[in-house]
């Protein structure tokens, strides 16, 4: 799909707002896509990074007469067919927000997390209405795909972080399961990183800047990308409403984990010597000390007309043009 440059911006900028979400473990980058419009734009483009590319080029480039008009048109049909230009525009904004908001966010969840959870609840709530719109019809098997995916979104949110390897292999492995999941609204690739004890040492590698870990990682990402996105691609080809049921379903079961109101059950200490939350568990406001209900109840509002402000920006364009 062609773009001129601000559109191609628009598409920087959810990258930006998908990079925020991706950095805070509970919410997914993957909703932002999908209720910005731009979720099975990704997918395709994704899925069409394949083996196929190198048929592609060099059927164009046996088109050219000097060596650098093959190349030329070899790698223009390449870049056409990955949707080039969209997946750089987005990933500059997701690269340029997790670099940046990284400690930013991990500050504001560390000293205002009431605050912090009842915005992304807020956020969450609206964005479940609105994919489930995307839901002709109720049949059983939608439904079934529905509580499959709140049963497995809680079932995430509950489940013990667990102490593993800092081997690279292990990085590598990190890095192919977050990324699936952070494209999946309602599962956090962060919350995923957190439950395989690589949350923190992912966020100081950004931090420091550690090439290394960071290259590692990365790799792992784009693994994962190129496989998952097949399977995404297909199912939204083939079961499409049971599809956003289940996604829906995962949102929904994700909630638990952005709840406001928390009680730490255990504690650790981290690598900078610091006594941090390592399990915890929702609780009523009454239960907290300082509450901050009202503050709350503001902030999940707030983030629950970020929500359809943007989905109405996205429809007065319309989708297809996103």
């Amino acid at each position: 799909m062609k773009r001129n440059l601000f559109q191609s911006l628009g598409v920087t900028l959810r990258g930006i707002a998908m990079g925020a979400a991706d950095v805070v473990p509970g919410v997914s980058g993957g909703t932002i896509a999908f209720i910005t419009g731009i979720y099975v734009e990704l997918i395709e483009s994704l899925k069409s990074i394949e083996p196929s590319l190198i048929g592609l080029f060099r059927e164009r480039a046996a088109r050219g007469n000097t060596a650098g008009e093959k190349l030329a048109l070899g790698a223009a049909a390449v870049w056409t067919k990955i949707n080039g230009w969209f997946l750089v525009a987005l990933f500059i904004g997701v690269g340029i927000s997790v670099v940046s908001l990284a400690k930013a966010i991990t500050y504001l969840l560390r000293e205002h997390p009431i605050a912090i959870w009842s915005f992304f609840f807020g956020l969450i709530v609206a964005s479940t209405l609105l994919i489930a719109k995307e839901i002709e019809r109720w049949r059983p098997r939608v439904i079934v795909a529905s509580v499959a995916g709140i049963a497995l979104g809680y079932c995430v949110t509950i489940a013990v972080p667990a102490q593993t390897p800092d081997a690279i292999w292990f990085i590598l492995l990190s890095g192919m399961i977050a990324i699936c999941a952070m494209i999946l609204p309602g599962i956090s690739g962060s919350f995923i990183l957190l439950l395989m004890g690589k949350y923190e040492q992912i966020m100081h590698a950004i931090h420091e800047r550690a090439i290394g870990t960071i290259a590692v990682f990365a790799i792992g990402c784009g693994l994962g990308l190129l496989t998952f996105s097949h399977v995404l691609s297909w199912l939204f080809r083939h079961y499409k409403q049971a599809t956003v049921a289940f996604l829906c379903g995962l949102m929904v079961g994700s909630l638990n984990k952005v709840w406001p109101w928390r009680h730490v059950l255990e504690t650790r200490i981290n690598s900078k010597g610091e006594e941090v939350p390592w399990r915890d568990q929702s609780v009523l406001p009454s239960a907290v000390e300082n509450p901050q209900v009202l503050l709350a109840i503001g902030l999940a509002i707030a983030g629950f007309l970020v929500i359809f402000v943007l989905e109405r920006v996205a429809s007065s364009k319309g989708r297809a043009a996103l």
